[in-house]
């Protein structure tokens, strides 16, 4: 019986989402509450959903931008984006040798809080052929570091009286996962979303060096390397509405699913979040994490401050 409740639970809530009636930290919030009262019926095939319907999302928003704004987004966040990998990666190299933290768990940590969180995790493991309990710790904490930005970041925003420019850039930079990115932008306004969501995808690409980074600090070889190849079809997106391809009615109606597609997939991101695995992990990968992150944070806010 309460099997059955939690699957018309689960799908209740995915109707919710997409019907547009709960805002992004809502399903999160629920995603997460969900999984501590119920068993996940569908973890497996909510793990690959969201990866799947994240990307989807990406594409969709394409459509609401335009193609000079986007180049000249991107231009204004790169120096920030290389500082602010570099220095991260720095840091995590000689906090994980000071905590004594696994050196693999470490680099994945660091990877997610450096780059996208959760895609780089996925795309980094393979290449330093780390263990499955490492790669699940890894992503527990990064996801849930993630729940806690989506509020935290609107709050400072608020606070502070950041910009919509500036709030979009401190997102892209500071919060781990694209997902939670562009939840936390959502709610900041429009011209937010946009910056963030440029300058996040212009940073997923540094997956790539990094992979090969990677690659001589762990001595592997042979790996494959992941390409993030759903950013092309972001650029395709963006050019199809910059040349107004489509009209302005149906471009509007791709960026509106859009939006609800990501909050269903903040949904399916809490409930995959594994409490477990954090706990079992003990207190020194998420001190690590939250050093990282606090880092990270603070020195984008006052870059961009100042």
């Amino acid at each position: 019986m309460k099997a059955l409740f939690s699957k018309i639970t689960y799908f209740f809530i995915i109707a919710i989402a997409l019907l547009g009636v709960i805002n992004s930290p809502t399903a999160l919030v629920l995603g997460f509450v969900f999984t501590l009262l119920f068993k996940n019926p569908y973890v497996a095939y909510s793990q690959k959903a969201f990866q799947l319907f994240l990307k989807i999302s990406v594409v969709g928003l394409g459509f609401g931008m335009y193609i000079n704004e986007t180049i000249e987004t991107s231009k204004d966040g790169l120096v920030l984006t290389m500082l602010s990998i570099f220095l991260t990666l720095t840091l995590g190299y000689f906090l994980a040798r000071i905590l004594k933290l696994d050196l693999k768990l470490g680099h994945l940590i660091t990877s997610g809080t450096a780059i996208c969180g959760g895609s780089a995790i996925a795309a980094i493991s393979p290449v330093i052929k780390a263990k499955s309990k490492t790669i699940s710790i890894a992503l527990g904490i990064v996801f849930l570091l993630n729940a806690i930005a989506l509020f935290v970041f609107p709050a400072v925003g608020h606070l502070l009286h950041l910009t919509q420019q500036q709030f979009g850039l401190w997102c892209a930079i500071a919060i781990h996962d694209t997902s939670s990115v562009v939840g936390a932008a959502l709610g900041y306004g429009d011209e937010a979303l946009r910056i963030a969501t440029t300058v996040k995808l212009s940073r997923t690409l540094w997956i790539i060096p990094l992979s090969i980074f990677s690659m001589f600090l762990f001595k592997t070889k042979g790996e494959k390397i992941k390409i993030p190849y759903f950013i092309i079809l972001f650029i395709i997106a963006i050019i199809i509405n910059s040349y107004a391809v489509f009209p302005v009615s149906v471009t509007s109606l791709f960026v509106v699913l859009a939006k609800r597609l990501l909050v269903l997939t903040l949904f399916l991101v809490g409930s995959t979040i594994s409490v477990k695995d954090i706990k079992a992990s003990g207190a020194k990968p998420f001190l690590f994490a939250v050093i990282l992150w606090v880092f990270i944070s603070v020195f984008t806010l006052l870059y961009i401050l100042c």
